[in-house]
């Protein structure tokens, strides 16, 4: 990760290309335009700081240039040469196909996984199929605190999965890394924004009444 003052510099530097091309392309906006406007720059302009060194940011960068619209302001965000953003989605193309292929291959891995454990079930002492699950007094199959915690963490990477750019095609390993470096882009684009505003409070106060 680079050092997050060249990073918000460099993030700053083209949000604003970004705002610059919206309000060029449309003079008159609405308001939920303009937040649409200023969420699209802003996550193109954080994207694109992290260059072809994150898979999430390939997945944002695809997924925005599949509206025409949209890449207009990526082209000018990303800057005027051509080979650099040939390569830069090509990179996101090759990536997600690669991510994808490998989830293919875990899944494969897991249900194979899990035809054999069946098959090791019905070998299963008494002692063994009490890790797994207790019996209640009144003869009621109880689910142990290991399953209930698998079921958890399998629904709580479902749903980062869904936050994270690009996540449903990633395996467990490359999600965690992802995310981390997610969450830190994510806080230089709030930190940025929140000096913004700061700024703009104290060179346009409120007058009082």
């Amino acid at each position: 990760m680079r050092n997050p003052s060249s990073l918000k510099q460099e993030f700053l530097k083209k949000w604003i290309k970004g705002l610059q091309i919206c309000s060029a392309t449309k003079e008159k906006m609405s308001i939920i335009e303009r937040q649409k406007a200023i969420k699209l720059s802003a996550d193109i302009a954080m994207a694109s700081t992290r260059k072809s060194s994150t898979y999430w940011s390939h997945s944002l960068l695809a997924n925005a240039s599949k509206d025409d619209t949209n890449k207009i302001i990526i082209n000018h965000i990303l800057g005027n040469d051509d080979i650099s953003k040939r390569v830069i989605f090509k990179k996101s193309s090759m990536g997600l196909l690669a991510m994808s292929q490998k989830s293919i291959r875990c899944k494969k891995i897991v249900t194979k996984s899990c035809k054999i454990s069946r098959q090791r079930q019905l070998n299963f002492s008494p002692k063994q199929v009490e890790v797994d699950c207790t019996i209640s007094k009144k003869g009621r199959k109880m689910i142990s605190p290991i399953s209930i915690a698998r079921k958890l963490v399998k629904n709580r990477t479902k749903v980062l999965k869904s936050l994270v750019p690009g996540g449903e095609y990633m395996d467990n390993v490359s999600l965690i890394k992802e995310t981390l470096d997610y969450i830190l882009s994510l806080r230089v684009q709030v930190d940025v924004m929140r000096h913004l505003a700061n700024a703009s409070e104290i060179t346009n106060p409120k007058t009082s009444l």
